[in-house]
């Protein structure tokens, strides 16, 4: 069925918003965190929700508030990722694990695992999903990534290096998407408000012997212009907003919601 960009307003209207009604987008990690604010969000636009995340409790939970569909997986493993739908108009690849240590002491099977779970599932479902998308003329691809995927930091060598990949990837299917009505970007946050977050002020407290206040200040945020830590949610309205009319002309581009981190 083909269904209209910015249905009920007109493309150029200031309310045109993301209507999401009759469209069938897909999340992962989305059991909490930025993932559970983009579900949130695009069930609020109206859109049909399939959810998958490893945590499969937590995930229950937010398929109950979102009236989404729960599929509990492990995205490093391909089968798992075969098992996910295909018929889906908006992607969102979010899932993302964190692990700091010098790339010298970095054991290379948790490297390998967290390239599995931000590169090669993101490459497997966006390969999956295209051909709908295709037949469709419609689709959008939102690839939460990071500053992290346009800056590095020592001691992340696995997760800058992914999010860089992730950025790569997210152009490429934008090159080959545009003659399909398929557009694919990155949104790209500074340090968000999240469990993942919290549990890395925690652990950089105890290792610094610094209160975890002054862990946002002097070591989050000290090259960010605002001091302050992203919300989830703004992450997921700026996903929100890529599925809009306005943000048609908008692909291969990385959305950067730093603080000013990379303006410095």
């Amino acid at each position: 069925m083909d269904i209209p960009d910015g249905r009920g307003a007109a493309p150029d209207s200031p309310a045109a918003g993301p209507d999401l009604r009759g469209r069938t987008a897909l999340v992962t990690g989305a059991a909490g965190g930025i993932g559970r604010a983009c579900a949130l969000r695009l069930a609020a636009a109206g859109a049909r929700l399939h959810l998958t995340d490893v945590d499969a409790g937590a995930l229950a939970d937010v398929a109950a508030e979102t009236g989404g569909t729960a599929h509990p997986a492990d995205l490093t493993d391909d089968a798992a990722v075969r098992g996910l739908p295909a018929e889906v108009d908006v992607l969102v690849n979010n899932a993302g694990v964190q692990h700091v240590a010098p790339i010298a002491e970095f054991p290379p099977d948790v490297f390998r695992r967290m390239h599995a779970l931000m590169v090669h599932a993101p490459f497997l479902l966006i390969r999956r999903c295209l051909p709908h998308m295709y037949a469709a003329g419609w689709g959008r691809i939102v690839n939460i990534s990071s500053v992290h995927g346009l800056r590095a930091s020592a001691y992340k060598s696995a997760y800058v290096s992914a999010k860089h990949a992730l950025e790569g990837l997210s152009k490429v299917a934008a090159v080959e998407g545009a003659p399909h009505g398929v557009t694919s970007n990155c949104v790209c946050p500074g340090y968000v408000r999240t469990p993942l977050v919290e549990r890395q002020i925690a652990d950089q407290a105890r290792a610094h012997g610094l209160s975890e206040a002054d862990v946002v200040d002097r070591v989050l945020l000290e090259r960010s212009a605002a001091k302050r830590l992203v919300d989830a949610e703004e992450v997921a309205e700026a996903t929100a907003w890529l599925c809009t009319p306005h943000a048609r002309g908008i692909t291969g581009s990385s959305l950067t919601m730093d603080g000013g981190w990379t303006a410095t």
